[in-house]
């Protein structure tokens, strides 16, 4: 699994639990925010903190949402 986590290109990677887990108020942003399916999604001039994305990695024992 380590080598998928590192090589896999993707924003959010859920290792053995559900995407359920994958939302802005999981991530400590709110409950109600829009979602963006793109890495980068930033407008205008752009610098470093624009140019660079998070990667969040869900790892769990197949845990499931109520």
């Amino acid at each position: 699994l380590r080598y998928f986590e590192k090589h896999v290109d993707a924003a959010a990677l859920s290792l053995n639990t559900s995407t359920a887990w994958t939302d802005g108020e999981e991530f400590g942003f709110g409950a109600e925010i829009g979602i963006s399916t793109q890495k980068l999604h930033a407008r205008g001039p752009m610098g470093l903190p624009e140019l660079t994305s998070t990667k969040w990695v869900l790892t769990g024992e197949g845990q499931t949402r109520p």
